[in-house]
């Protein structure tokens, strides 16, 4: 086990009223893992990511990691500093972290071979498609070599073939780079393309409803899509959200 979730709660308070978003969240995440977090909006999914984080701290129970443990955060936007080109945008936190920047442009080269955007180093945000800048995204996470990547919607904002397009690129990464990967999403197709484990949440306060692990290749192509196992493991998550 590389992660555990146990018994998370979290109350907002403010002068008018108490707000619980998380109720008693446990789970756990292996190392290797793709774990999706599904359920309805407001259940508390992003929540969770910044709890993992270390964004936020929980009014009740723990998050069970290793000692120094780094995470890297693809959030919704891309959030790209348009002022600096693709290699520079990725060499980023090794910046922060005051690395030099010999060593640094040697990652980031190596993580531009994995997103299949070598030829772009030197291009300005501006110029990139959503699609591209989602993945100069995840290069930059991935550049610190994190224990775990925390994946907060990243496609929700792009256009179905590019979604698509990119579920498979995902795939692909997290098979070549074995990383373990915590991914929210409120698409169950989605959930069920690119994960092994899915952890469905009620609405708010947001509690697991169900784990379940889905049985599928590890590598996943479109095809799969239109799959009789693939469909039934949709149709079955779907009909989980019934009621809410």
């Amino acid at each position: 086990m590389l992660l555990e979730a146990k018994n998370i709660g979290i109350t907002y308070t403010s002068k008018e009223k108490e707000v619980k978003a998380l109720d008693k969240v446990s789970f756990e995440v292996e190392s290797r893992d793709f774990f999706s977090i599904i359920g309805p909006s407001g259940c508390g999914k992003t929540t969770i990511l910044k709890v993992i984080s270390g964004l936020i701290k929980s009014t009740k129970g723990e998050i069970v990691k290793p000692e120094d443990f780094e995470v890297g955060y693809v959030f919704q936007e891309p959030t790209l500093l348009e002022w600096r080109n693709v290699i520079d945008n990725i060499i980023l936190p090794l910046e922060i972290k005051g690395i030099a920047k010999k060593e640094s442009y040697k990652k980031a080269r190596k993580l531009l071979k994995l997103i299949n955007l070598e030829g772009f180093k030197n291009v300005y945000p501006k110029d990139l498609s959503g699609g591209m800048k989602q993945r100069v995204a995840i290069a930059r996470a991935l550049i610190c070599e994190p224990e775990v990547l925390l994946m907060d919607e990243p496609f929700g904002a792009l256009d179905e073939p590019t979604r698509l397009k990119l579920n498979t690129e995902l795939n692909r990464i997290w098979r070549e780079t074995k990383k373990t990967i915590i991914f929210v999403t409120h698409n169950v197709q989605e959930a069920v393309f690119l994960s092994n484990k899915i952890a469905v949440l009620t609405k708010r306060p947001g509690k697991v409803k169900k784990i379940l692990k889905i049985d599928l290749p590890e590598e996943r192509k479109l095809k799969l899509l239109d799959s009789e196992k693939f469909i039934k493991l949709v149709t079955r998550i779907r009909k989980s959200f019934e009621g809410y």
